[in-house]
């Protein structure tokens, strides 16, 4: 997998506590990598880096990235042959209420991995994550691409895009000289769902706590349309970049969207029924409910599109829709009902997805 790049390379996550830095940290050990990983706090209960004991597998920093001398000594003494930075503040509804704290993390923490990087300028890849939302979202049916206006009507959105330009900056400024040995790239994703995200105000988490306890779950926005993918679709994008880029200078400073297959557009509503039946639910109208109060800005519409991924990485999307709600609802239905391995269900499910991404010979299985 990945031409075996990652076996025995010493690997930072930012945001490895955190529900996509949970599942890339498992998957880099499964590739034979040494991860370390950099996070302020364990920031959800259940956590599934908790759940999975994951600390006992890495070496494990409990730092805020908008330390910026923490960090620079982390990223000096460790010496890392690739970086992944994840570490942000995830949530829409959490910059209604704390605004500084959105724009601290998603922007300052972005500077400060980047001015850590250049000040230790050893050899090292680093795949910077964004967000989908980083893009002026205007609701266009054709999808977004990789130069299109960055933005957003929101806070969360506006840190997204700051940190782009933050981004920008850092790679013209010092990373494009040929005195850097540090090479960047961006990925830049949305709409992931999947087995083990406990973050508050999340369809899918709301749904899962609250059937867990056998009680319905209201909805806001049941025609709201989005592309939906599994945590997996994104991390395989993400590592397949950092494969590239580690073997190919010219992807230096470029940016890429990982989203999913076109047909995999449902709404809530429709995603809502699907995720229902494996839960055993006589009708969808026991599963949920549907209210109309929406506190705060939420488009009805964002994509990507990602014909760049294809051309440059060769990458698409795996799974198909009724694989993604499988994959989703079964690791839940796991924890909640029947208790089982979830350290053994994750890998069993990564390498099953492997398994399929291979079947459709997709460059990043070799």
């Amino acid at each position: 997998m990945f031409k075996n790049i990652y076996n025995g390379k010493k690997v930072l996550i930012t945001g490895h506590t955190g529900f996509k830095g949970s599942w890339l940290s498992i998957w880099l050990l499964k590739l034979g990598a040494k991860v370390v990983g950099i996070s302020k706090d364990i920031p959800t209960k259940p956590s599934m880096f908790e759940e999975l004991e994951i600390e006992r597998q890495i070496t494990h920093y409990q730092t805020d990235i908008r330390d910026l001398p923490a960090v620079q000594s982390i990223i000096s003494a460790e010496h890392p042959d690739f970086v992944f930075h994840l570490a942000a503040q995830p949530i829409v509804s959490l910059s209604y209420t704390d605004p500084i704290e959105t724009l601290s993390s998603n922007i300052m923490g972005t500077a400060n991995v980047l001015e850590a990087l250049r000040l230790s300028n050893h050899p090292c890849t680093a795949i910077i994550i964004t967000s989908d939302k980083a893009y002026d979202n205007v609701e266009q049916v054709w999808g977004y691409r990789e130069d299109d206006k960055m933005g957003g009507k929101d806070i969360y959105s506006g840190s997204k895009g700051a940190a782009e330009l933050v981004i920008k900056s850092y790679f013209h400024s010092f990373f494009r000289s040929r005195e850097s040995q540090v090479k960047i790239a961006i990925g830049r994703a949305g709409n992931v769902i999947g087995g083990g995200d406990w973050a508050q105000d999340r369809i899918v988490v709301d749904c899962m706590r609250s059937w867990s306890q056998n009680e319905k779950v209201e909805i806001r926005s049941p025609d709201a349309t989005r592309p939906w993918q599994h945590v997996l679709e994104p991390l395989s994008g993400y590592l397949q970049l950092g494969a590239e880029l580690h073997l190919n200078v010219s992807l230096h400073g470029e940016a890429f969207n990982f989203g999913p297959r076109a047909e995999q557009n449902h709404t809530v509503k429709q995603l809502l029924e699907d995720l229902s039946r494996y839960w055993h639910f006589d009708t969808a109208m026991d599963a949920f409910t549907v209210t109309d109060h929406i506190p705060f800005h939420e488009a009805g519409l964002l994509k990507l599109n990602c014909d760049k991924a294809l051309f440059s990485l060769k990458w698409h999307s795996t799974l198909r829709y009724e694989q993604t709600i499988r994959f989703t609802s079964e690791w839940y239905y796991d924890f909640y009902r029947t208790k089982g391995d979830m350290y053994l269900k994750t890998l069993q499910q990564i390498e099953e997805y492997e398994h399929l991404a291979t079947k459709d010979s997709l460059q990043w299985t070799e």
